[in-house]
């Protein structure tokens, strides 16, 4: 569920900042082809490519100049790298507890150990394996922690004040 909320978050902001970019540079239909790359920003690694052939269609269909088609190139490079170093990590971290470094380096790990379907499959496997993930006690505020050790292991324990 968590997962689900962080990817639709992603979803609308990559859909603002397509309609945003596609307003700026005058592209025919912007709202509508801004809904559906964010839409297509649920499809992991390959949303991105989907939703920036709509735009190309309609730009070269319109007939004008083909400098319009560079800076929607450039738009598609800077909405993908907000989304894949900025959006990606900080909402796994908020709404699933994914750290930002899992999110960064599990997916050049599996790209490495399974080519195609390791970056494919990053995201989601990663968001089960912490929520399936038992999170850490926290003392109560105000409390203090001393550790006592013993002959077998280090035991932490909570003294109320």
């Amino acid at each position: 569920m968590n997962w689900w909320r962080a990817v639709s978050i992603e979803a609308f902001c990559c859909a603002i900042l397509w309609l945003i970019g596609l307003m700026l540079i005058h592209v025919p239909l912007a709202p509508m082809w801004a809904l559906i790359a964010g839409l297509m920003t649920f499809i992991p690694n390959f949303g991105a490519v989907i939703g920036l052939l709509g735009p190309v269609f309609a730009i070269l269909l319109s007939g004008r100049d083909m400098e319009r088609l560079l800076y929607l190139l450039g738009l598609y490079a800077v909405i993908v790298v907000i989304d894949q170093l900025l959006l990606q990590p900080m909402l796994m971290k908020r709404v699933t507890r994914v750290p930002i470094w899992a999110s960064l380096l599990v997916p050049l790990v599996l790209g490495v150990v399974i080519p195609f379907w390791g970056v494919l499959l990053a995201p989601p496997l990663l968001a089960i394996v912490y929520a399936f993930r038992k999170p850490h006690e926290q003392p109560k505020a105000g409390s203090i922690i001393t550790t006592a050790a013993t002959e077998d292991a280090p035991v932490n324990k909570v003294q109320q004040p």
